[in-house]
């Protein structure tokens, strides 16, 4: 497995380092920071020099960095570092440079607790929060006892809960989230180029004692085909419903839902863990339903000093349904000098000329909703004539209650020993965030102005 493992602040400098074999020395940070950090052309997750491999994550100008001689499995290296990632910040909050500079004892606690010699252990945020803690020491009358029950939680059935007598609440809740992030790339005619659902469904469970849930999704789902995900076998699901059918790839589930109950009738059963987790992850790459239409028309007036846009947005989903935080980025050839800009509909825009981008925002688009941009751009005469490379038109946006890959929660069922009432809550949330784009093309007109 790993040999080394260092976090790296943005200016190459050593937070947080641990040499877990003897193949490697401290002066290995030294070789990380000069051909990673201070080269600015390295763009691979991976850096191989020699016979050592650098896989590193970059989080909020931290660089986390593990270090192998060896043939390791990626994917679990780079699941280990993201592990990491998210236990730092269930612990501080955060993961910046002040965070772990002021909490560095417990980050090497965690570090030495969840890997050995290289292997990863326990990552359980749950299980590693009863014995690793930031405020005061247990008493020594009460080790013993604590101490049992830890040993039980880190080596039971259930390793990521505590024992149910230990987790009460006077109000049982779960929140469950289905957030998508749809990417789709369209051409200037606005046919579908690619388009694919990055998802994952978030719960937060607030429940009394050792509850078993039981979860489902749309009406019928068969496997369409397998593979193996990091915590456990995962499978391609289907909703064979006709032309409407939900498809989904590469599933992955937490290690607490029962793969068994699953392959038998297609339900999720699991104990959930207290507080908040991620129950699934899933991928989408058929049957899309895009949430925003953008039809772009571009042309070049005259002997190209001028270049006028006429954008128009359209929503696709209900009409009680709306769109929040709009952005929509449209490109400008590099010689732009000036862009008067007029709106047709909602929204403000303004044209930056560090980024030689016009930026639209709309703090809300209602579903059924059309608005248009205009505006015209005045470039600069120059010596030689620079080819624009026409960049794809970006758009942003969150919208609420849909789901881009037609994902639905039927049902979400608690069962437990006492027999509670408890509530559940469900909310959708389909966005973009830099991968929804449609291409540009350019029409030239010999009109004169």
């Amino acid at each position: 497995m790993i040999s080394a493992f260092f976090i790296f602040n943005q200016k190459g400098e050593v937070l947080i380092s641990r040499l877990y074999r003897t193949d490697f020395k401290r002066s290995i940070a030294d070789v990380f920071r000069i051909q990673v950090v201070s080269n600015p052309d390295v763009r691979s997750p991976i850096v191989t020099l020699g016979s050592t491999s650098f896989f590193h994550v970059r989080v909020n100008n931290l660089y986390v960095v593990a270090v192998t001689k060896t043939n390791a499995n990626a994917a679990l290296v780079f699941e280990f570092c993201y592990r990491f990632i998210n236990i730092c910040k269930s612990y501080f909050g955060k993961m910046d440079e002040e965070s772990i500079k002021n909490n560095f004892v417990v980050v090497y606690e965690l570090v030495d607790e969840i890997n050995d010699f290289g292997y990863p252990q326990n990552s359980e945020i749950d299980t590693l929060k009863t014995y690793i803690t930031t405020e005061s020491v247990v008493s020594a009358t009460q080790a013993p006892e604590v101490s049992s029950r830890i040993t039980a939680q880190a080596t039971g059935a259930t390793s990521w809960r505590r024992n149910g007598d230990d987790v009460k609440y006077k109000k049982n809740e779960a929140f469950v989230d289905v957030v998508e992030v749809v990417n789709w790339m369209g051409s200037a005619k606005g046919t579908t180029l690619r388009a694919d659902v990055d998802g994952h469904i978030q719960m937060r469970a607030y429940l009394t004692g050792t509850p078993e849930c039981k979860f489902g999704l749309n009406d019928k789902l068969v496997i369409d085909r397998g593979a193996v995900g990091l915590s456990g076998p995962s499978s391609g699901l289907a909703d064979r419903g006709g032309g409407d059918a939900v498809e989904l790839d590469d599933c992955q589930f937490h290690q607490c839902v029962r793969l068994n109950d699953f392959d038998a009738d297609r339900s999720i059963s699991f104990i959930p863990p207290d507080g908040e987790f991620e129950l699934m992850r899933y991928r989408a790459t058929s049957n899309i339903k895009l949430p925003l239409r953008v039809i772009p028309t571009v042309t070049e007036i005259g002997t190209t000093k001028v270049v006028s846009y006429d954008i128009t947005l359209k929503t696709t989903f209900s009409p009680k349904l709306s769109a929040t935080n709009v952005v929509v980025r449209i490109p400008t050839p590099l010689n732009t000098t000036d862009v008067d800009v007029g709106i047709l509909g909602t929204g403000k825009a303004k044209y930056v000329p560090a980024e030689n981008v016009i930026v639209w925002k709309l703090a809300r688009l209602q579903g059924g909703q059309e608005c248009s941009l205009s505006a015209m751009a005045q470039l600069t005469s120059t010596t030689t004539r620079q080819v624009w490379a026409r960049p794809p038109i970006d758009v942003d946006f969150q919208v609420l209650m849909f789901t881009a890959s037609g994902l639905i929660v039927r049902f979400l069922k608690v069962f437990e020993k006492s027999n509670y009432h408890s509530i559940k809550w469900v909310r959708y949330l389909t966005k973009a965030n830099g991968g929804y784009q449609v291409r540009v093309s350019v029409f030239l007109s010999m009109m004169s102005l």
